[in-house]
């Protein structure tokens, strides 16, 4: 599978970007849920310098593995790359499996995400649509746009956002820039 997104960063809070989401008709289709994502790599950042990643996330108490691989350089503002993901029953079974293959835990992050749906446009989207997303992260509030990129942009600008606003970076890239400027 092949994943397509890109994050919009909030200027304010969580529940004025809530409100926001669903000012523009967009429904709640989850919770909102604490997610613990631990990445892992090999020494020394294999994966990371290849722009892959593999992660481990628990959350609402399941856990999914996920594998990314590196970006497409011709996505434009768009992050897409391909994705495989499945569901393990003992996370911890499975870090030591990976501890035994050599894959150390490195970046760990949390945020609070509820997930919403946007009402079909059938005229602008064709009946393909993606799925929108508000994180709650410590360095800041996020909207994450996930589907088609025709989708993404109708979304994006549904919600009041222009191109020149995504972001197509990992929220483990946007926390080492945070740490820059937030010493």
């Amino acid at each position: 599978m092949i994943e397509t997104e890109i994050k919009l960063p909030w200027p304010g809070d969580a529940p004025s970007a809530r409100a926001h989401i669903e000012a523009q008709g967009c429904s709640a289709i989850a919770p909102r849920l604490l997610e613990a994502d631990q990445l892992f790599d090999r020494e020394p950042g294999e994966l990371r310098t290849s722009d892959q990643v593999l992660r481990l996330r628990i959350s609402g108490g399941e856990a999914t593995v996920t594998y990314k691989g590196p970006a497409k350089p011709e996505a434009g503002p768009y992050k897409c790359r391909e994705e495989i993901e499945f569901d393990v029953d003992d996370p911890v079974a499975f870090e030591l499996v990976l501890s035994r293959l050599g894959y150390q835990r490195g970046f760990r992050y949390e945020k609070f995400r509820t997930k919403f749906a946007v009402p079909a446009d059938t005229s602008s989207m064709g009946g393909d649509r993606g799925i929108v997303t508000l994180d709650e992260t410590p360095m800041g509030v996020f909207i994450e746009l996930e589907g088609p990129q025709y989708w993404i942009d109708v979304t994006a600008q549904r919600l009041g956002f222009a191109r020149e606003q995504f972001l197509s970076v990992s929220y483990a890239a946007l926390y080492r820039e945070y740490m820059q400027t937030h010493p």
